[in-house]
């Protein structure tokens, strides 16, 4: 009788383990390569739920990615081309926001949740990934961004290509152009579809529920935080830094 017990004790609490372990791979398909991103279903349930939702749908097939901050993050997931260069992207129908689990942090490789401007629970179908440590402003402007995935294997090496590719500015704005440079630009070759970052799909790969079993994400500590007080030594932001915030946050004010 005691040897059952322990038996059953011992089968719960390897079912908890695995269940706070629960995790589902996407796997990202884009015309500059593929990527997998593993999400963290037990820790931003509401947030990855919503993701997956987007997912299954389709709504992000032939989406792109219309932002790229170099050394910041690329973004993606809540518009498409139109093939009008002076009117370039439109915006994709979201559904309701979800509200804001900002849980983990912005470390390079993770991936979470663009919102409105000083709307915490604003998140619908914007998402980014970011190439560098944006915790210190990540983590606490705009009450914390979600962090719900983490890039894995080889896959940031096709995000840091995006993150290297050109930026014209004008009516594409922060959008990254493959095989296009300041040169076609002055000389005012038109960009085609061909020069768009497309994402071609994300696909479910993984649903096992021990995916994330060894992946120790970072928790965000500073979520809640004066997003102004802590970003260096004069103790408040540079207007680069600012601008960049800015446009992460209010992308929903800027529709094309």
């Amino acid at each position: 009788m005691f040897k059952k017990s322990v038996l059953m004790a011992g089968f719960v609490a390897s079912l908890a383990v695995s269940n706070n372990a629960a995790a589902t791979i996407v796997l990202v398909e884009t015309n500059m390569g593929d990527f997998e991103i593993n999400l963290f279903d037990q820790t931003t349930p509401k947030t990855v739920t919503n993701f997956l939702t987007y997912v299954k749908d389709g709504t992000f097939n032939n989406s792109v990615f219309h932002r790229s901050i170099k050394d910041f993050i690329i973004q993606g997931g809540g518009q498409r081309y139109t093939g009008n260069n002076a009117a370039p992207f439109t915006e994709i129908s979201p559904r309701s926001p979800v509200d804001n689990e900002p849980k983990l942090s912005n470390v390079r490789g993770t991936v979470a949740m663009a919102k409105k401007n000083d709307n915490a629970n604003s998140a619908t179908t914007h998402w980014y990934v970011n190439t560098k440590d944006n915790s210190s402003n990540l983590d606490k402007n705009n009450s914390g961004y979600t962090v719900f995935g983490v890039v894995t294997g080889t896959g940031m090496s096709i995000v840091d290509s995006i993150n290297n590719l050109y930026v014209p500015g004008g009516a594409f704005r922060e959008a990254p152009l493959r095989n296009y440079s300041a040169t076609d630009l002055a000389n005012k070759v038109p960009v085609t579809a061909a020069n768009i970052v497309t994402i071609e799909r994300i696909t479910i790969i993984n649903d096992s529920p021990t995916t994330a079993a060894n992946l120790n994400p970072k928790p965000n500590t500073l979520a809640g935080q004066n997003a102004d007080s802590g970003s260096g030594g004069g103790g408040s932001m540079g207007s680069a830094l600012l601008l960049a915030l800015a446009g992460l946050a209010g992308w929903r004010r800027r529709k094309v």
